[in-house]
């Protein structure tokens, strides 16, 4: 079986995973707290009107996946010898559960990525068929440096730059879906 991983939320509500933009009109609430990370960097609220090429919405219209193992992360930054929560979680959510979504892979590469207010490029999304749909088995080059760079400067930094991410347009069911530390590898 095939899977993508999601952090779990602090709080939830319900049985499925639902986009940010969502929950401002069922959840409010959950909305106003989740969409507070967006301030804490000058240039991250303009994620917010951040436009996704061949999807046609907005960065919170989607749900963000890992398409691998949350552990290569973890060890990463492990291996450099910086310090994080062991016992983040994450959904291992089938990659079936996205069947009825409509769903892209952004690339996320280092050399067209523009920052949180610069546009995403079209060729930065591949529509994803979840058919074909294949995790990611390694943690890319570019991600391992930015930690590295981003420590040795003594910065607060985020954990999944640079690795390409599964975008989807739509809730997902997570009812009786495992729960994983990311600092295990099954």
């Amino acid at each position: 079986m095939k899977y993508v991983y999601h952090m779990v939320p602090t709080e939830l509500v319900g049985t499925k995973l639902i986009p940010l933009n969502g929950l401002k009109n069922t959840h409010p609430k959950l909305y106003g707290k989740y969409i507070k990370k967006y301030y804490d960097h000058p240039d991250r609220p303009q994620l917010l009107k951040k436009q996704i090429p061949k999807l046609n919405c907005l960065w919170n219209d989607v749900l963000h996946f890992l398409p691998l193992h949350p552990n290569h992360v973890y060890k990463a930054i492990q291996d450099l010898g910086i310090r994080t929560n062991d016992n983040l979680e994450f959904f291992k959510i089938p990659i079936e559960r996205l069947a009825n979504n409509k769903n892209a892979f952004y690339l996320y590469s280092k050399n067209k990525y523009k920052g949180p207010a610069g546009a995403i490029e079209p060729d930065e999304i591949e529509l994803l068929n979840i058919t074909a749909y294949e995790e990611i088995k390694k943690l890319p080059i570019h991600t391992i440096e930015y930690y590295k760079q981003e420590h040795q400067k003594g910065n607060k930094f985020g954990l999944f730059p640079f690795i390409p991410h599964v975008l989807s347009l739509g809730d997902v069911e997570i009812k009786e879906t495992e729960i994983i530390t990311w600092n295990k590898k099954e």
